[in-house]
């Protein structure tokens, strides 16, 4: 049980980031939080990670349903056999997978907000990079996806199957 609630805290800290920017930023809007390393920027996307296939929202709306029944089918077999690590994971990729369809669901847009920029020199030449605009939900998936691989390197150094 305690997965599921912890799934339901990503959603609701993602849902009420998102409302807090769309009340608060009007789209395009950037706040500072560290310079121009980190901002607040209002942003909408139709897409998937890093914009890509912009408007396909049923086919996310689809896709993102398979996968939920997936994590929750496997976050009960694996909860059965008491692994605390794929557990946990499996959490963080439920709250990341709804609170983004929640908004595909109702708005057809995922609200983003989280801006890195990045500044350094490379080979002499001076190079400035913005890392794709993000989300709460985008950042409990990925740390979900990085807690699976570390189960899984776990289980291969015990000689343990992954599945």
């Amino acid at each position: 049980m305690r997965y599921y609630v912890y799934a339901l805290l990503i959603i609701a800290v993602d849902q009420l980031t998102k409302w807090i920017v769309k009340s608060r930023l009007t789209l395009g809007e950037a706040r500072s939080v560290i310079g121009d390393f980190f901002l607040i920027t209002s942003h909408r996307n139709k897409g998937a990670a890093f914009s890509i296939l912009q408007g396909q929202r049923w086919f996310f709306i689809l896709i993102t349903l398979v996968v939920v029944g997936g994590v929750i089918w496997y976050l009960q077999r694996m909860r059965s056999e008491r692994r605390t690590l794929m557990c946990t994971a499996l959490s963080l990729l439920l709250g990341g997978a709804v609170g983004n369809l929640i908004d595909r669901a109702f708005t057809g847009e995922v609200v983003d907000f989280l801006q890195f920029n990045f500044h350094f020199f490379w080979f002499g030449k001076e190079v400035y990079y913005t890392y794709p605009i993000f989300n709460v939900a985008d950042s409990a998936i990925v740390v979900g996806v990085a807690l699976i691989f570390l189960e899984a390197l776990v289980r291969l150094e015990k000689g343990q199957t992954a599945g």
